[in-house]
């Protein structure tokens, strides 16, 4: 099953509408909204007029641009971003005296999902990736079970031992408490690296998730395409509903 989920989901009206447009084109069958920002509530209501599966966005890099964000909470998340933002290697690093902070960050964010959407999201996913980052993962916050982004997949030529390594390790840790597609691919890098094929033919028999950003317009072209089109009349295509 190939599932094509839409990343920044109410980030800005920009993003909420690119996403949108390729949903009701039949392009994408899933998104990932984020809270306390400046189109969540508009976003809210469009992805519940439209029957949209959606998922939690968590946010812990950028800060939070809905007025209506309470003022503590904003003084957490900046703390998060100031170590997040630090260095590279800051996400593989667990930081003790921010474990308040993340904790009470996640829960704002997935009780204010909850109030939008009027439900718990259907996978739980973060921006710049950092739902892998150490405090969210040894800290136990997503409840066991839920649906999870794994790290992305790359074949044996690509990246180092180490970092691939390391990413398995993670993976491991995220199928022992959760439920993960079994591939996931960005959809820039793979229409740049021409590995389309590949991923298309792991998607007939696994679960292959691709992340896309329709607001750039390279994704946004391709997904509006005649030749998307046509692979999506060959392929199951799904949500991560169903995984």
């Amino acid at each position: 099953m190939l599932i094509i989920n839409a990343d920044d989901f109410g980030r800005s009206p920009a993003e909420t509408e690119a996403a949108l447009q390729c949903y009701k084109a039949g392009r994408i069958r899933s998104v990932s909204a984020m809270v306390f920002m400046s189109d969540s509530e508009r976003a809210a209501e469009l992805a519940s007029a439209n029957g949209l599966d959606v998922g939690l966005h968590l946010n812990f890099t950028e800060p939070f641009t809905d007025g209506s964000c309470p003022e503590n909470l904003r003084h957490c998340q900046d703390r998060i971003i100031s170590f997040l933002r630090r260095n590279k290697y800051a996400q593989i690093v667990y930081n003790p005296w921010l474990r308040r902070e993340f904790a009470y960050s996640y829960s704002a964010q997935a009780t204010e999902f909850e109030r939008l959407f009027g439900k718990t999201p259907s996978h739980i996913d973060g921006h710049h990736h950092m739902h892998l980052c150490a405090n969210l993962l040894f800290s136990n916050l997503i409840q066991s079970g839920m649906r999870i982004r794994r790290n992305f997949s790359f074949w044996p030529d690509e990246k180092g031992r180490i970092n691939r390594a390391y990413r398995a390790l993670i993976d491991r840790r995220l199928q022992r408490r959760y439920r993960l597609p079994d591939y996931f691919f960005d959809l820039t890098q793979t229409i740049q690296q021409k590995k389309m094929d590949r991923v298309l033919a792991l998607a007939k028999s696994s679960n292959v998730e691709v992340m896309t950003h329709p607001i750039l317009q390279i994704e946004s072209d391709y997904l509006m395409s005649d030749q998307f089109q046509a692979i999506l009349a060959r392929l199951e295509i799904g949500s991560y509903a169903l995984v």
